[in-house]
């Protein structure tokens, strides 16, 4: 019998991403991963390809690459092997972050030779990255609820005009913000939702790949779904190492690309601290240095196979919310398909066939469930004082103004605006500051002080702890077991006869205890 429970003991997962559910049924998941990043993904190479002036072949090598890094760095991530990887269900990609200065590196040295700039600042700004991973991770202490809760509700609802606009469909469209793609977004939300709702697991779980794929082939049939470019371009390409050139070094463009590595490392860091609050898992300064190096390293390699930083992406945290599916094996699995979407091009385009409006109805689920798992977290945090209430509000407002106005910041200089122009970094750079100031440092605050304290701390005895146990709680005034029945409460001088006569059976129920003693709280 010991042998037996030795075994169980030994093949069942010790952590809930550990869970590994077969091949076929990860990779299902992991498509759900793919198809609800591929957008962010090929944004920026096709921006970027854009400014430099590039042909649609030579964005074309932009794009495959960023797919095939990104596919090798979420299996970096995810998998993980010693001092790399936070083996946690992370989809890697292109950061957005980085794009604005590489943009105004392409502004002072256009074409080709810009992009070699770019490519160079990367890799020195990753490599200065790496090495200071483990020391950035150590601010995991700065990371208590009231931080953790402001920075996932905050990458939900700066998600939530990323949504929006693929509901509208593609920019430059004679039919963006039309009726008919906004109804499109809306069936694909319908159907997620009904999906949702069925009894079957298997259905459920995968209810964003499902109504993603009925919306195109409904978009399909109303002639609003087109694939005749599926068949342009090569079926087959491996990333050409270098293939515009070797990189260059300028200073200055190092110097704007670290800002940007210190930004998508508060970007990773909040979202592994957000997928470990999802998935219920432990999360330390360890853990997170290990995902930092593995985001490092894998920027540092990208500019090789000629794209640019990767980091983690925060659409993919709300897939995790919404299925329910914590493994880390599925998003190896979105790694793989990335990295073959990389090498088959023909494949990457009859992804990006799928119509945006598609993907806008299934962001507002996941996007949405992203923030509604932040407001989960902050539903726990303590606000008595008041000083936690300003920590929040006002981490939310820095983390909500790149979004209601994004040109905010136009004024200031580059770096701040890489710094405060992403909502996320904005929030949780605010955030933590904040809590050091209230939470960490102690002169010049006293209890209360707070302008917003609601009422002063309280103070219970000791002794009334004794008679209470774990989940024992107080509704409407009646005090509640674990077990959800109720406790009679009576006066201390009568407390010990109320129990002998309960143990005589004289008393049965907690009626009848009110009655006696007269003690009904109500």
């Amino acid at each position: 019998m010991k042998k037996r429970s030795a075994s169980v003991d030994a093949t069942t997962p010790q952590r809930p991403e550990d869970e590994y559910l077969g091949v076929g049924r990860s990779l299902a998941y992991g498509l759900q991963h793919v198809l609800t990043m591929y957008g962010g993904v090929i944004a920026v190479p096709l921006i970027i390809g854009t400014a430099a002036g590039l042909d649609a072949t030579e964005t074309g090598i932009l794009v495959a690459a960023a797919l095939f890094v990104g596919g090798l760095a979420t299996i970096l991530q995810s998998i993980g092997v010693p001092f790399l990887g936070a083996q946690l269900p992370l989809v890697q990609g292109v950061s957005f972050a980085g794009v604005a200065t590489m943009l105004t590196i392409l502004q002072g040295t256009p074409g080709k030779e810009g992009l070699r700039v770019i490519f160079g600042a990367v890799l020195v700004a990753s490599a200065l990255g790496f090495i200071l991973a483990p020391f950035f991770a150590k601010v995991i202490r700065f990371f208590p609820p009231v931080v953790s809760g402001v920075v996932i509700t905050t990458i939900g609802v700066t998600l939530m005009p990323v949504a929006a606009g693929w509901s509208m469909g593609a920019e430059g469209d004679p039919s963006h913000g039309s009726v008919a793609n906004i109804g499109l977004a809306a069936f694909t939300l319908l159907v997620v939702l009904l999906l949702s709702k069925v009894g079957s697991a298997a259905i459920s779980r995968l209810s964003i790949l499902l109504a993603i794929v009925i919306g195109t082939v409904v978009a399909a049939l109303l002639g609003r779904a087109n694939f005749s470019g599926v068949g342009e371009g090569p079926v087959v390409g491996f990333p050409t190492p270098f293939e515009f050139g070797a990189p260059l070094f300028v200073a200055s463009a190092i110097l704007g690309m670290f800002i940007v590595i210190i930004v998508t490392m508060t970007e990773t860091t909040a979202d592994i601290v957000a997928v470990g609050e999802i998935a219920e898992t432990g999360v330390d300064s360890k853990r997170i240095a290990n995902g930092l190096r593995a985001d490092m390293l894998s920027s540092t390699v990208a500019p090789l196979f000629n794209t640019f930083t990767q980091t983690a992406f925060a659409q993919n945290v709300g897939l995790v919310a919404i299925t329910g599916i914590r493994s880390r094996f599925v998003v190896a699995g979105a790694g793989v398909i990335m990295v073959v979407l990389g090498l088959l091009p023909v494949l990457g385009r009859v992804v990006a066939a799928v119509p945006s409006p598609m993907l806008g109805g299934a962001g507002i689920v996941l996007f949405g469930t992203v923030a509604a798992s932040g407001i989960r977290t902050l539903a726990g945090v303590d606000y008595r004082s008041g000083l936690n209430l300003v920590v929040v509000a006002v981490s939310m407002a820095m983390g909500l103004i790149p979004v209601v106005s994004p040109t905010f910041y136009e004024q200031f200089p580059s770096w701040i605006q890489v710094v405060l122009g992403s909502g996320i970094s904005a929030a949780a750079l605010t955030a933590v500051l904040l809590n050091i100031l209230f939470n960490e440092l102690s002169f010049g605050s006293r209890p209360g002080s707070s302008t917003f304290a609601a009422y002063p701390p309280r103070v219970f005895p000791k002794s009334m702890l004794r008679g209470l146990q774990e989940g024992d709680t107080l509704v409407n005034g009646r005090l509640i077991g674990a077990d959800g029945q109720e406790i009679a409460v009576v006066d201390d001088h009568l407390v010990d006869e109320a129990r002998r006569r309960v143990e005589t059976g004289e008393l049965t129920d907690t009626g009848q205890i009110h009655r006696v003693y007269k003690s009904d709280p109500q």
